[in-house]
């Protein structure tokens, strides 16, 4: 007779790559484009799983516990930026949200810390990759020529980062 073991076997990789926008309203779908070119690639999801979500806040925490690193592949707006540009740096960049109306403002930065202090296994690594936006209102399947002119450099980051471990 067999003892079966108490601790659950951890059944996705420990890399993750998590694409996130909505593809119907124009430059949010930037994640969903660089998931799908991403899941074209030969032999880069052995190691490093790929995942495209529309969700934000608490519910990445189900995506992001029990991983060693992650990407993150987003929008962003911020001031001296043109759309189009790509902006990679360490989550820890991020200021999390101190004034929290309702859980649909949870930023990511206090969604991960929230993971921590519920005592879950949160990523030691987090980095994010995110592209200048312009239109993220507009109900529509196309990105604006600047942000899809910025998909493939975007494929090519990722993969290096995937590769190469950063």
């Amino acid at each position: 007779m067999t003892k079966k073991s108490a601790t659950p076997v951890n059944s996705f990789k420990q890399s993750l790559v998590l694409c996130l926008g909505n593809e119907i309203l124009s430059d949010d779908g930037f994640g969903p484009a660089v998931a799908g070119r991403l899941l074209e690639c030969d032999g880069l999801t052995v190691d490093t799983e790929i995942i495209s979500a529309s969700l934000a806040g608490f519910n990445l925490l189900d995506h992001l516990a029990g991983r060693e690193r992650v990407l993150i592949v987003d929008t962003i707006r911020t001031e001296g930026s043109v759309p189009g540009d790509l902006h990679y740096f360490p989550l820890n960049d991020l200021a999390p949200s101190h004034h929290l109306t309702t859980s649909h403002q949870i930023s990511l930065p206090t969604a991960i810390e929230l993971g921590r202090s519920l005592g879950l296994d949160m990523p030691g690594e987090i980095d994010v990759l995110a592209v200048e936006a312009s239109d993220l209102e507009t109900l529509r399947e196309e990105l604006t020529p600047a942000v899809s002119g910025a998909v493939s450099t975007a494929v090519k980051l990722v993969k290096e980062w995937v590769l190469l471990k950063w």
